[in-house]
C-alpha cells in the first residue's frame, strides 16, 4: 500500500490537492519544466487559449435569476477553497483542485464573439450575467482587459448586464458601467464573505479584502450604479456570525439590496473543502460539517433546485431569520435591482432611428 501523498500549502492557493478529473481516462502530472518553478515555491499560473466559438451560455435552472451569461475566463486565480465552479474544470480534462487555480483558459476573442452574438436578428436583450461561473475581475483581467473590452461592446449595444465579482478591480470600469446605468442597463453585485482578514487570506487567497470590496460598493454607488451584495457563501461556524456586521457595512456604503447563499459543496468540491478545513480549522471541522449536514438533510450537499442555495431545518432557518431581521432593519431590498433592455440598439443597423427621428 502506497503512502498517502504529503500535502503542502502553496502560497496564494486554496486547494491542497489536485485530484483526477472524474472524466479522465488516465492520470497525469504536469511536467516540472512546464511549470518552471523552484522546489518549495508556488507553481505559477498558466494561461491557455480557449478556442470556444461562443462566449454566451444559456441557463435553465429555475433558482438562478438569469437566462444568459458571459464568461471570458474558465478557471479562476482567486483560489477560493469552497468554489462551486471547480467541477467545471473537469469537463476540460483538468482537476477541480489546483488545476482550477493554476490553469486558466482565456477567451481572447470574447469581445468579437460577443458582438457577433448581439448582432443576430434572433437576439433578445435579456439581462446578461457577467460572469456566472468564474470571476470576470480575477487578477489577470488587470493585464488582459477582456472584461473591459466586453463591457465596451455591451455599451455600444446598450445590452443590459449584471456583474458579479469579489474584486475591487470592478471600479476601474465605472465609466462604462455608469454609461450603461444611464439607460437602466447595468447592475453590480459584490460577493462579500468575511471582514476577518485572517479568514479571508486562507479561504479566498487572491481576492480583494473585505474592506476593499465595501469600498467598491461605495464607489459604484456614488457613481449612480445600482449595487447589491451577496454574503456568499455562509459557512457554518466560520463566518455566519458576521452577517449583521457585513450588512451594516454595505448598507452604510450605499448598497441597495442584499442576499445570502449557504455553502454548496457539489461533486469534487466536497473532499477539497473537507481537506481544507482539516488543514486550517481542525478544531472547528466537525462543527462546520455537522451544521451543514443539519441544513442538507444529513448530507454535505443538496443539489435540488430551491433547496441548494438556502438549505432547510433549524440551523438554516436560524440563519435565514438572522439575515432577514438585519436586512429589514437596515432597509435593504430583498430583490436585486432589475435592469432593462428597452434602450438596446444594434450599432450601424439601418433599422436604427436617424438623428432627427
Amino acid at each position: 500500500m502506497s503512502a498517502p501523498k504529503k500535502r503542502w500549502i502553496q502560497k496564494g492557493r486554496g486547494a491542497l490537492d489536485n485530484p483526477s478529473s472524474r472524466f479522465a481516462a488516465a492520470d497525469f502530472e504536469l511536467d516540472p519544466e512546464f511549470l518552471e518553478h523552484d522546489e518549495g515555491e508556488p507553481e505559477p499560473t498558466r494561461f491557455l487559449k480557449d478556442t470556444s466559438k461562443s462566449v454566451v451560455s444559456r441557463n435553465s435552472s429555475p433558482d438562478i435569476p438569469f437566462d444568459v451569461s458571459l464568461n471570458p475566463y474558465r478557471g479562476c486565480e482567486h483560489g477560493c477553497a469552497y468554489c462551486f465552479a471547480r467541477p467545471t474544470h473537469e469537463y476540460l480534462g483538468f482537476s477541480a483542485g489546483l488545476d482550477f487555480e493554476r490553469l486558466i483558459l482565456v477567451k481572447e476573442d470574447a469581445p468579437k464573439l460577443l458582438e457577433k452574438e448581439l448582432r443576430k436578428p434572433s437576439w433578445e436583450p435579456k439581462t446578461m450575467l457577467l460572469s456566472g461561473i468564474t470571476d470576470p475581475y480575477q487578477p489577470i483581467e488587470r493585464k488582459l482587459q477582456l472584461t473591459r473590452r466586453c463591457l465596451e461592446v455591451l455599451c455600444d449595444f446598450r445590452q443590459p448586464v449584471s456583474v458579479i465579482t469579489k474584486n475591487h478591480l470592478v471600479t476601474r470600469d465605472i465609466d462604462l458601467l455608469a454609461e450603461l446605468a444611464q439607460h437602466n442597463a447595468a447592475h453590480v453585485t459584490l460577493s462579500i464573505t468575511t471582514l476577518n482578514e485572517d479568514l479571508r487570506r486562507v479561504m479566498e487567497p487572491r481576492t480583494a479584502t473585505g474592506m476593499r470590496r465595501i469600498d467598491a460598493v461605495r464607489k459604484l454607488s456614488e457613481a449612480g450604479i445600482p449595487v447589491s451584495v451577496n454574503i456568499a457563501p455562509v459557512v457554518p461556524g466560520l463566518n455566519d456570525g458576521e452577517i449583521p456586521a457585513i450588512l451594516e457595512a454595505v448598507a452604510e456604503a450605499g448598497a441597495r439590496s442584499a442576499n445570502f447563499i449557504l455553502l454548496r459543496l457539489p461533486g469534487a468540491v466536497e473532499p477539497l473543502f473537507v481537506a481544507w478545513l482539516e488543514e486550517h480549522f481542525p478544531d472547528r471541522k466537525e462543527r462546520v460539517l455537522n451544521r451543514l449536514r443539519e441544513a442538507r438533510g444529513g448530507k454535505l450537499n443538496e443539489s435540488a433546485f430551491g433547496k441548494r442555495m438556502r438549505g432547510s431545518g433549524p440551523y438554516a432557518e436560524s440563519i435565514r431569520s438572522l439575515f432577514h431581521i438585519h436586512r429589514k432593519r437596515l432597509d435593504l431590498d430583498e430583490r436585486s435591482y432589475l435592469v432593462s433592455g428597452d434602450a438596446f440598439r444594434v450599432p450601424g443597423s439601418s433599422s436604427q432611428p436617424g438623428l432627427f427621428e
